[in-house]
């Protein structure tokens, strides 16, 4: 059947390099590595999939998905080459039938081994790159609206198989671990070791353990590709979206954007199938995060508007006033004062209704100090625009530092450079040389690109005070700092 030119597949073609025919052979090569000997593409059958949108049949998209990804030094998917996958109804899928825009929970799960496997596989390989392509957050929100307003798709009925298996085109060139079914203590040690991982990125930043959470979550989305009993497979969906979310969240921090926005949107699917809408919200905050770091608070704001949505009325006042600290901050960049200042007001006023219920793992980390912090980094932001929130500014990072416990020192160096950021803001520029002088020792202890972007951010404000000595030797000391890539140019 002709679909129509498959221009996501022409586009990434476009940036290879390759000739059709060289594409073929690349194709036919790595599928009798594979033990696929039956395959014999040519170039007609790849100008058939580019200009007809023919849908080649399994292996062959999973071969194209690892060729394209080692060549571009990214992830890419059967999906990012246009080739819908399609669902199983074998003995392991799924009954029932959830609305199209949301996966089946199966579908999900593959995603998830085939993602992290061939992220794993560029890393091994020293083949990772980062990439311009990041979607935008219409493009993620809209389409999740309505989903994330949904009931969750209703349980398999009793009597379904109790294993289901693996796809059987997984290649065993990409070095899949199969995984199995698993028990109560299993699911139980691999959430403490989430909060493993969780505290590691909150004290030394996402570039050392990023690898050893991919790994685990490829090991958790093989796992749900096997029936468990629902709590337990509830439990096992749960930690899937807080690995998604760490593994989001550690890409981030060390500049891969697109793998990490991919891993924001996995972990939205893997929480709602935990019937965890909180989860889900907050994984659409941490991208929110992502697009107003990387200057699309536009983008931001239509993320946000689908976290607090599917958040609910059930929802904690502490997780609601976390979503409002995101949204004000994208307001902030956009210059919104008003909006910005109301937005804070109603997250404290969340968070001064909260009862000391624990609420999930993931939610202990936003506390009283990470409100304060939130709310200096918005300020500061909002002083670009208006001079007046410089020293709210100040005052919010003051208490932030003060309440910093141990553990937390990526948080702790971020409100350092938010003080001194605003301190330069609000001419002070003695005040802000020794916050920035502490923002500066720590950073060497980081391993998070992010710590360079704000630094590079706080470089910004002392050039108008870089003919006081002090300040000249802090600039010449950032710059002699900072990776050479992320080296400010001398203004």
């Amino acid at each position: 059947m002709n679909r129509g030119p498959n221009t996501r597949f022409a586009d990434l073609f476009a940036l290879t390099g390759w000739s059709k025919g060289e594409l073929a052979r690349m194709v036919n090569r790595r599928g009798a590595a594979a033990g696929q000997q039956q395959l014999s593409t040519d170039t007609s059958r790849v100008r058939r999939w580019m200009e007809r949108g023919e849908i080649p049949r399994d292996p062959v998209p999973r071969i194209l998905a690892a060729l394209f990804s080692e060549q571009l030094g990214r992830v890419v998917t059967p999906e990012d080459l246009g080739f819908q996958r399609e669902r199983h109804s074998g003995p392991g899928a799924r009954r029932g039938a959830p609305d199209s825009s949301r996966p089946a929970p199966g579908q999900t799960a593959a995603v998830l081994t085939e993602f992290t496997g061939m992220d794993l596989m560029l890393n091994r390989r020293g083949l990772m790159g980062a990439s311009t392509a990041l979607a935008a957050g219409a493009a993620i929100a809209n389409p999740l609206y309505d989903w994330m307003r949904s009931p969750a798709a209703p349980p398999p009925p009793a009597g379904s198989s109790a294993a289901a298996v693996r796809s059987p085109s997984a290649l065993p060139a990409l070095d899949f671990y199969e995984a199995g079914p698993v028990g109560e203590d299993e699911v139980s040690a691999l959430e403490e070791s989430v909060e493993v991982f969780r505290r590691w990125d909150a004290s030394r930043g996402g570039g050392l353990q990023r690898k050893a959470v991919v790994g685990q979550l490829n090991e958790v989305g093989g796992m749900l590709t096997y029936d468990h009993p629902d709590y337990l497979e509830r439990r096992l969906w749960g930690v899937a979206a807080n690995l998604a979310v760490l593994a989001g969240w550690m890409s981030h921090d060390v500049g891969l954007e697109p793998t990490a926005q991919k891993y924001f949107v996995m972990a939205v699917h893997a929480a709602r199938e935990a019937e965890d809408k909180p989860r889900a919200s907050e994984a659409l905050a941490r991208a929110a995060r992502q697009m107003v770091h990387l200057g699309r608070a536009g983008d931001a704001l239509d993320l946000m508007r689908v976290a607090e949505a599917g958040a609910g009325g059930g929802t904690l006042p502490r997780t609601r006033a976390m979503l409002r600290t995101v949204e004000a901050w994208a307001h902030a960049s956009l210059g919104h004062s008003q909006a910005t200042r109301r937005t804070l007001g109603e997250a404290e006023d969340l968070f001064a209704q909260d009862t000391g219920e624990p609420g999930p793992s993931w939610l202990q980390f936003f506390d009283l100090a990470d409100l304060h912090g939130m709310q200096a980094l918005t300020y500061r932001t909002l002083a670009d625009h208006d001079p007046t929130a410089a020293p709210l500014a100040q005052r919010h990072a003051l208490l932030a530092l003060e309440l910093r416990e141990g553990g937390h020192d990526r948080s702790k160096l971020f409100d350092h450079i938010s003080m001194a950021s605003a301190c330069y803001l609000a001419n002070k520029p003695d005040e802000a040389q020794r916050y920035a002088q502490l923002a500066l020792s720590a950073t060497g202890e980081m391993s998070s690109h992010r710590t360079w972007d704000r630094l590079r951010q706080m470089y910004r404000l002392t050039a108008r005070y870089e003919r006081l000595p002090a300040v000249s030797e802090l600039r010449s000391e950032i710059s002699r700092a900072m990776p050479r890539k992320a080296r400010p140019q001398i203004i």
